[in-house]
């Protein structure tokens, strides 16, 4: 029984290695969002990070259009990321987790 439980602990710390390795490499994996115009487009890493933001000069001439197409592309943009985030870590932390009776929550 012993051996079990260090077993699994072993099996979490390396499930704990493998899930900060990936969120170091969700920052490369990058997410492009525009808008249906093509007037604005987002790019951010699948850790939500902004990596760059380009817009037409149009958007420029109206303050209120300009900030209804931050939030809509930024929105889209954050949720693909947050998905991708998700699934990645979800698998990772899936394929780590010692077999526990009773523990079965990601099925």
């Amino acid at each position: 029984m012993f051996g079990d439980i260090m077993g699994m602990m072993g099996k979490i710390k390396e499930t704990q290695a493998k899930v900060e390795e990936t969120k170091k490499r969700l920052d490369t994996v990058l997410i492009d969002e525009k808008s249906s115009d093509g007037l604005l487009e987002v790019t951010l890493t699948a850790n939500r990070n902004i990596k760059s933001i380009s817009l037409s000069d149009d958007l420029l001439q109206d303050k209120e259009m300009l900030e209804d197409y931050l939030v809509t592309v930024l929105n889209k943009a954050i949720e693909k990321a947050t998905n991708v985030n998700e699934t990645e870590l979800a698998a990772v932390a899936k394929e780590g987790m010692p077999n526990i009776p009773g523990m079965d929550m990601f099925k």
